[in-house]
């Protein structure tokens, strides 16, 4: 019976997720998640063949981390600034995973309808949608309206040129959310008219 091996899959995508969250994805290299694991970069080659193989898988855990990051909301907090505050939390918190899963050019999506449209983004939207009591329309619109704007805080975040300051930054969330929703109601309005 052959040895078990000993790096596996699931510890060379850690290792790689150590590597962008402690030194960026522009250093995100084979020899540098093996350096992580502290072994040859054959076993990281026999599990990943290309390293566009390993920053895909890499790419898949992170926004993984990130969509369990945003959807942990304190109850009671509306759903919608709720992820919104947590998206930029997360820049904070974890500002080169941010840019790698914002900046670095990995996203399979290659526009704000597709994202939006993504199998990935249905449970947050989900979640908005209840916790708003809004239809799936009304949510996805204003989701983008607060998504964009919450998207330019954590960018600035992530990249240094802006201190965290929460309760600012919850206010603007919450008029970007009131003036999205007048929005979405005077369409509707308008809609009515017509």
């Amino acid at each position: 019976m052959p040895p078990k091996t000993r790096v596996t899959k699931e510890k060379i995508i850690s290792a790689a997720i150590e590597v962008v969250r402690n030194s960026g994805f522009e250093n995100f290299n084979t020899r540098a998640v093996s350096a992580q694991l502290r072994c040859s970069t054959q076993p990281v080659m026999y599990h990943f063949s290309t390293i566009d193989n390993l920053k895909k898988a890499v790419y898949r855990q992170a926004d993984r981390m990130h969509s369990e990051y945003m959807m942990n909301i304190p109850p009671g907090q509306n759903p919608i600034l709720g992820i919104g505050l947590n998206y930029i939390r997360f820049a904070v918190d974890e500002p080169q995973l941010f840019r790698f899963l914002f900046q670095s050019g990995l996203a399979e999506e290659n526009s704000l309808m597709e994202m939006v449209d993504s199998e990935e983004l249905l449970p947050v939207l989900s979640v908005m949608q209840k916790g708003a009591g809004l239809s799936m329309k009304k949510t996805r619109d204003i989701f983008i309206t607060v998504a964009m704007f919450a998207h330019g805080y954590a960018s600035i975040i992530a990249n240094n040129h802006l201190e965290f300051d929460e309760k600012l930054i919850a206010e603007h969330l919450e008029r970007t959310w009131n003036g999205a929703v007048l929005a979405a109601e005077q369409e509707d309005k308008n809609e009515e008219t017509v």
